[in-house]
């Protein structure tokens, strides 16, 4: 290389960076016009939050906090001392010498990976300052007494918004990362992102809509939810389908899956190999699955009642007719299994005793302690929230979607605001974010019960309280056989509240915990065993206790649940075929309600 060639590609093309500055300058101004259009389109509201009770909450702390002097003062000092012992540290190694740390992330903090947060002493400054502050934010409202319990999780919940919006890591001058890749692309990647950017607010119509995969690598029916079956039954909530069986002869009673609406069915059937659909079949099981309509605003009416009428209770006639067989074993998941546990108290109450077991996958059934999803509910939130849900009949998806991501901002927000904008990079392709992506809308009449009657009341576990189609319902009078599958770090159904489902039902009731999340800890092959999982035969009144005397399996529970459902299965009979009974085939699994579109 001579020094001609070594000078091009030590120094920036000044046209380049020109050009690329020109285009930032153009697509900005582009950028502001397009959001300030959006905002005038869109409604109050942020996910399934009201911003104006969220003002009044950090109000209440801030009159609390000042009321306080003392202790305002004494945090002041901590964190002023913190910071003298990080400039001293920081001068020490400016000069060459050792340097302890103040401040670390933790173990799981992907944000700070790159090599330069730590050899750079500046960057590595700008990292503890950060997570010093963040430290203290967090602390400081944390004991601020007076506040209600809500209250002060909703003061807790959106600080820690707030600090992570404010991560050094998110901003352009603030992460070597996006720095290098600006000079070395000659900022390149800032058009390329502020492209994403127009990309995804006119993708949601003026809300931004951060992309989390590549949406063009997978479509439904070709690439995902490929296992073979046919929908053999639908109304106006679902449609159900009858998967193929996998082995020449099979269960005598069927198998039948309630998914939770709020998602679609299909996470249980991303790719063969770790499709929980595909595995039953394998194992014997005739799979019948519900798939929910993506409602618009026709169906605004529908009640958590519909769901049950014209979900399960519908799918097991549909299934005698299609098999012959009037028992079956229905698993429910998420919001799946409390209206599995719902129906099933409606049927001990009109003495129905079609359902022989029941399996019930990261469920709440006790709302009591419903984890960071109680931030969205009080009656200020619900009733901003039907308010704007009367507009159209439904709850958007993208609200939904936004709800749940704020849980997991770091992963599921500030991830791709980096890679996407800052370093103007394509998400990478990824089934399960895809899925992720394929949002949902919540009728309003439903969504309103649902929330006001379990998470805002919890009424589902006082007896007699809740009536479904005019029947009161008893949760505490099922007999029926029960396998509860929770999972440790589940962040939308808290492992130690949904084990208290475990202490309500009179049945015999098995309780199985799974390493990792509300997603992972459930899809989980036994050929990856990529998670492990608990095992305690008894069944003690506090989750702590139980877990205290579980023993650990360092492979998958999917066997472990096969080996308990076995008990249920009601002998083996020759294999049935979609269509060989008195259902005809309507169309080809996955089925055309999946393939609707939410904004």
């Amino acid at each position: 290389m001579n020094d001609s060639e070594a000078s091009q590609e030590q120094f920036p093309d000044p046209l380049q960076w020109t050009r690329n500055m020109a285009e930032i300058a153009q697509l900005s101004e582009r950028l502001v016009r397009d959001f300030l259009a959006g905002q005038q389109q869109q409604s109050g509201g942020m996910g399934m939050a009201d911003p104006l009770n969220i003002g009044g909450a950090f109000l209440e702390m801030t009159q609390r906090l000042v009321s306080d002097p003392g202790r305002l003062v004494q945090a002041q000092l901590s964190l002023w001392q913190d910071y003298l012992r990080l400039w001293s540290n920081t001068t020490q190694r400016f000069l060459g010498g050792p340097a302890e740390s103040i401040a670390e992330p933790s173990p799981g903090d992907r944000r700070f990976r790159d090599a330069a947060w730590q050899e750079s002493t500046l960057f590595d400054y700008i990292k503890q300052s950060y997570l010093l502050t963040a430290r203290w934010l967090q602390s400081t409202v944390q004991q601020v007494d007076g506040l209600d319990d809500k209250t002060a999780r909703k003061v807790d919940f959106y600080t820690r918004q707030f600090v992570d919006a404010m991560a050094p890591s998110n901003f352009l001058l603030t992460n070597p990362e996006v720095l290098r890749a600006t000079i070395d692309s000659r900022g390149e990647n800032l058009v390329n992102g502020l492209k994403h950017v127009l990309e995804d607010l006119d993708r949601g119509k003026g809300k931004l809509m951060i992309k989390m995969t590549d949406l063009d690598a997978f479509k439904v029916g070709e690439n995902i939810a490929v296992t073979k079956g046919k929908v053999v039954f639908q109304n106006d909530l679902m449609q159900l389908i009858q998967y193929e069986p996998a082995t020449e002869t099979v269960k005598r009673r069927p198998l039948l899956i309630i998914p939770p609406w709020i998602n679609k069915f299909y996470i249980l059937d991303l790719r063969p190999d770790n499709s929980f659909i595909k595995w039953a079949s394998e194992q014997g099981h005739t799979v019948f699955v519900i798939s929910w309509v993506n409602p618009n605003e026709q169906l605004a009416l529908k009640q958590f009642e519909d769901y049950m009428l014209e979900g399960p209770l519908a799918a097991l006639d549909a299934m005698e007719k299609a098999t012959g067989e009037k028992e079956a074993n229905v698993i429910g998941y998420c919001l799946g299994g409390t209206l599995l546990a719902s129906t099933l108290a409606y049927m001990t109450a009109k003495k129905d005793n079609r359902i022989k077991s029941a399996t019930y996958f990261v469920t709440m059934l006790d709302f009591k302690e419903a984890g960071e999803l109680s931030v969205f509910i009080d009656e200020e939130q619900i009733t901003a929230l039907e308010g704007r849900m009367s507009e159209h009949g439904y709850l958007e998806g993208s609200d939904m979607a936004t709800t749940f991501n704020m849980l997991r901002a770091n992963d599921l927000i500030w991830s791709f605001v980096v890679n996407n904008y800052l370093l103007g990079k394509e998400p990478f392709p990824f089934d399960l974010l895809y899925w992720n992506s394929d949002s949902t809308r919540m009728p309003a009449a439903m969504h309103a019960f649902y929330l006001r009657n379990m998470y805002q009341e919890n009424k589902l576990i006082e007896p007699g309280v809740l009536s479904l189609a005019g029947v009161p319902i008893d949760l505490r009078k099922i007999k029926t056989p029960a396998f509860f599958l929770s999972t440790k770090e589940d962040h939308i159904a808290p492992w130690k509240s949904t084990y208290a489902g475990t202490q309500i039902f009179k049945g015999p009731i098995t309780f199985v915990l799974s390493a990792s999340g509300h997603i992972a800890g459930v899809i989980n092959p036994p050929a990856k065993s990529k998670y492990g999982h608990w095992t305690n035969a008894t069944l003690p009144k506090t989750p702590d206790e139980w877990l205290t005397g579980a023993a650990y399996v360092a492979t998958s529970w999917w066997p472990t649940w096969e080996k308990w459902i076995g008990e249920y299965s009601g002998g083996d009979v020759p294999a049935r075929h979609p269509g060989d009974g008195k259902l005809k085939v309507i169309e080809d699994a996955p089925g055309s309600y999946v393939r609707v579109k939410a904004q």
